[in-house]
């Protein structure tokens, strides 16, 4: 077999491969039936969660949430008096009724009466004191959970959005915090004027009688047993529902963003049925969840009337039996007794009711709470660079670092272990020496890479898709980090470079453009922010895309939203190309820039590419070969390796992988 054969045997066999990109999103596997069933949470995780919260909750509001505390703490305390009242009424219509004596009984009971009206009017100052703070406190920590949440996402690496599905990311600041929402402002607040009620009115029925508070002890604890077996298997299933809402939206913004594709592909009737099938889990998880929670309520509230009749009953033949009555008050089992503890029998089984109704929200709060604080727990991009991006100045020929940013001259500022800070020029020079690295621990999908590429040089990457043509100018500006071997710029490890500055440095233009909602001048200053207008309009003409930009209905104030959608692929290219070329850096990676245009765009395009490219550093890749040719070296990758360097006239007369692909013998895919 000849060598010319034999390396397009090789070549041919990577069509295809994808060896080298990233690990795919995690549930967006097809086959989501088959997918293992969520584990439910220990009751000690969600206590750990639950804790946290209440300290964040503190830190967020240190004094006001101690405010609502003590407003509910009173106004529980205040809602367990009527009951005394109650009895105290009914003790002096008794006496009066055995007396006869009328006269007193207007003053006494109007006493009674005003005293309670008053304990009502407290009780309505101090429920509307703190469910009008509450308000406050829960808006205001959403807004700032929310805060957290984005500041946190902007340190995260670029590995977890490669690993995680966009929607499943956005149900964090829509399902998970709503769940939030209804947690701090209702249940919280609610469980806790319930709890403080249940253990006032349980100290007044100790007060009047053991007997008769054993009895309802009793029946609530049944109640507490059925509320822990029904809502520990409702709480199971929330928590899989606030997880399956998350999978759901990031099918359904995978759909709408490939909408095109589904239609142009007729794959309409493909895709209901994934999403029936991913529906169908959110549904069970639901239904589950909902049919455990809805069972409870009727349960709860018929025991509760059961504890009601078996009160009054007990009570009844208490009173005929003259059963001894242990109390703290004294007082004898009679009518005055009894009715007030069915009063209490009723507002103590009502509160229990009250709480197995917030169970459900609390337990969506939580699995919200800790799906949130997943994300805010993930750990950022770290970076232990030390070396920083400076502008400078010559004086008496040294070079000095200024604070004049529009020097034009910028260099790298090099702290040494002795003391000594070294200002090196930035220059644009990046080789790399020997490198291997994998996404996964023991998959290495790049294999001994040396590239050099001086100053002012243009270096080009051939290969099929999955070479690691991409992959390594990932390495470059550190989204990702080597396994082994060298990466240097001006002669420094990048590894000691501050990443921010290490990526102002470089610039990228990508295959998919990605344009924020704006004006044209906002989107060309997305590349450095304190341009000035003019400048924005510089790069535009240094682009090619002034033209087109003056031919919009307002020009540079023309606003784009939905990525651009309102002008072409080739247009968003070059607006592209003009926000790189705003930021003026040393060194451009042109991924695929026209690989998704027309030719006669492509031509505009590519010359406006030319104009950024010139003096500076560039890095391309590209699946048209008539893009490359003028290349100072053009690498052909195969899995990962090198197979072939050199100029374009080089690899023509090696006839080789190159040339069969130049000539046309075998195409990229």
């Amino acid at each position: 077999m000849s060598s010319s054969n034999a390396a397009e045997t090789a070549f041919k066999n990577t069509l295809g491969v994808n060896t080298p990109e990233p690990p795919e999103p995690e549930d967006t596997r097809q086959n989501v039936a088959g997918r293992k069933k969520l584990a439910p949470k220990k009751t000690g995780v969600r206590g750990k969660t639950l804790a946290r919260l209440i300290k964040t909750l503190f830190s967020f509001y240190p004094k006001a949430l101690p405010l609502v505390i003590c407003c509910i703490v009173v106004s529980a305390i205040l809602s367990s008096l009527p009951a005394t009242f109650m009895q105290r009424a009914l003790e002096i219509v008794t006496a009066t009724w055995q007396s006869g004596d009328w006269q007193s009984v207007a003053g006494r009971i109007g006493s009674l009466v005003i005293t309670l009206i008053g304990i009502y009017v407290v009780s309505l100052i101090l429920n509307f004191t703190y469910t009008r703070t509450m308000a406050i406190i829960t808006q205001g920590s959403l807004e700032k959970f929310r805060e957290r949440l984005f500041d946190h996402m902007q340190d995260l690496p670029i590995s977890y959005f490669d690993t995680h599905q966009r929607g499943d990311i956005m149900s964090h600041y829509t399902n998970d915090i709503d769940a939030l929402r209804q947690m701090i402002g209702q249940s919280l607040p609610n469980i806790t004027l319930t709890m403080v009620t249940l253990v006032s009115v349980f100290c007044v029925m100790i007060y009047y009688s053991v007997w008769m508070a054993i009895i309802i002890v009793a029946g609530v604890l049944f109640m507490a047993y059925m509320t822990k077996v029904l809502g520990s298997r409702s709480a199971r299933n929330f928590v899989a529902q606030q997880k399956e809402i998350g999978i759901v939206e990031g099918h359904v913004e995978e759909i709408m963003n490939g909408q095109r594709v589904v239609k142009v592909f007729c794959h309409e009737q493909a895709a209901q049925e994934d999403f029936d099938v991913r529906n169908e889990e959110l549904f069970r998880a639901s239904r589950a969840a909902n049919m455990y929670t809805n069972t409870l309520g009727p349960i709860l509230m018929n025991l509760g009337n059961l504890i009601y009749v078996v009160v009054a009953l007990v009570g009844g033949v208490f009173i005929e039996m003259h059963v001894p009555n242990l109390s703290i008050s004294g007082l004898p089992f009679s009518i005055a007794v009894t009715v007030p503890f069915l009063n209490m029998t009723k507002q103590f089984a009502g509160q229990i009711g009250q709480i197995s109704q917030q169970i459900n929200s609390v337990v969506m709060g939580l699995a919200g709470a800790e799906r949130l604080f997943e994300l805010m727990d993930e750990e950022p991009e770290h970076d232990e660079g030390y070396v920083t991006l400076v502008n400078t100045k010559m004086v008496n020929g040294e070079l000095v670092e200024t604070t004049d940013t529009k020097s034009g001259r910028w260099a790298w500022k090099h702290p040494h272990h002795d003391g000594r800070v070294e200002l090196v020029p930035l220059r644009g020079d990046v080789r790399l020496n020997d490198v291997d690295f994998g996404y996964k621990p023991g998959h290495t999908v790049l294999h001994d890479i040396s590239v050099w590429a001086k100053p002012g040089q243009k270096i080009a990457f051939v290969g099929a898709t999955g070479a690691g043509k991409t992959t390594i100018t990932n390495l470059i500006n550190r989204f990702y980090d080597i396994a082994d071997g060298k990466i240097r710029y001006d002669g420094i490890n990048i590894n000691k470079i501050r990443k921010d500055d290490l990526r102002r440095s470089l610039g990228m233009v990508l295959q998919d453009v990605n344009l924020f909602t704006g004006t044209v001048m906002d989107n060309i200053r997305y590349g450095r922010l304190d341009a000035t207008d003019e400048e924005c309009i510089a790069a535009a003409k240094l682009a090619g895309a002034h033209g087109f930009i003056e031919r919009l209905p307002e020009g540079y104030n023309t606003m784009l939203t939905d990525n651009g959608s309102n002008l072409s692929q080739g247009q968003r290219q070059l607006l592209s190309i003009s926000r790189a070329a705003v930021a003026d850096p040393p060194v451009m990676i042109l991924d695929e820039a026209t690989s998704s245009i027309d030719t006669r765009t492509e031509a505009i395009v590519q010359k406006g590419m030319d104009a950024l490219m010139g003096g500076r550093t560039t890095f391309v890749i590209a699946h048209r070969l008539s893009t490359v040719r003028n290349s100072d070296a053009i690498i052909v990758l195969d899995h990962g390796r090198i197979i072939e360097r050199g100029s374009h006239d080089e690899l023509i007369a090696k006839h080789g992988v190159y040339y069969q692909l130049y000539t046309g013998a075998f195409e990229l895919e």
